[in-house]
């Protein structure tokens, strides 16, 4: 018992080395960067703060990503739902589906977009088809919101499947079983448990879009500027690393908030979920 967590405990040591080599060693130099260059103390985060354009481009990030996570969460929950429900032929075809897009490269995913969205493109003529005329997308927040759900729908998807293929379908038809028809079972029985992993996965979703840098940049326009590209920007054209500190640090804190408070909410709402359904008090 002992050799074994010996073992353990050696084996997990090249991982968190490599963790703390190459994601908590940089995040830390640059959060110490923002609390110490130019001086001492508050000033660059009291100045991100007190700055209205950062803030509109941080709330537009946060808007932008809750918009992805739900557009994603829309299409992903019914497709992974699917997955647990046809036979093994199905699923594969399925899965192949939305797993050669994962597998494509993020760039020839993005520059397939900028085609795709310009002016007279294909999307431009399919909504002229249906009498929306002149509709440009590329170069507006619409468009790169597009893009970016194409290309996180996959993690929805196939971290949702996992969490639905552990729940045991025999349940469903217990509670028909029992005089409930097969909405209402799903909803007082299967949706409760799927709750953590649409948590998991709706977190995985947001924090890639907040962190996304290449496809707002070349889709999007600076008045739709993201936080990535306001950081990319201090760091590269303005060398401000203090500045892009301040602003990552504002960013990690935020969404730490909000996951805190989202897994707080989460074992309340799932108790309370068949409750609110059927009209009766948790």
């Amino acid at each position: 018992m002992r050799a074994s967590r010996l073992f353990s405990g050696v084996a997990v040591i090249p991982a968190v080395t490599v963790i703390g080599l190459f994601f908590l060693l940089p995040i830390g130099v640059i959060l110490v960067r923002s609390f110490t260059d130019p001086e001492p103390g508050l000033g660059q985060y009291a100045a991100a703060l007190q700055d209205p354009t950062t803030l509109r481009v941080l709330g537009r990030t946060f808007a932008m990503a809750v918009v992805a996570v739900a557009a994603c969460l829309a299409f992903g929950y019914p497709y992974a739902y699917l997955l647990t429900l046809v036979g093994p032929t199905a699923q594969t075809l399925l899965l192949v589906l939305i797993l050669v897009p994962f597998w494509t490269s993020l760039m020839a995913r993005t520059f397939a977009w900028i085609s795709l969205l310009q002016r007279d493109g294909p999307v431009a003529a399919l909504l002229g088809f249906f009498g929306a005329e002149d509709v440009v997308l590329r170069g507006t927040a619409a468009g790169v919101i597009i893009a970016i759900v194409q290309i996180l729908l996959p993690y929805m998807v196939l971290t949702l499947y996992t969490a639905f293929a552990a729940i045991d379908r025999r349940q469903l038809a217990a509670a028909q079983s029992l005089g409930a028809n097969r909405y209402r079972a799903f909803l007082q029985v299967y949706l409760p448990q799927s709750l953590p992993g649409v948590f998991a996965s709706s977190s995985l979703v947001f924090i890639l879009a907040l962190g996304f840098y290449i496809t707002p940049q070349l889709i999007g326009s600076p008045k739709e500027a993201m936080i990535a590209q306001v950081i990319g920007m201090r760091v590269e054209k303005i060398v401000d690393f203090a500045g892009a500190g301040a602003l990552s640090g504002i960013l990690l804190l935020a969404t730490l908030g909000l996951f805190a408070m989202v897994a707080l909410a989460i074992p309340t709402l799932r108790r309370s979920i068949g409750g609110m359904i059927t009209g009766e008090r948790p």
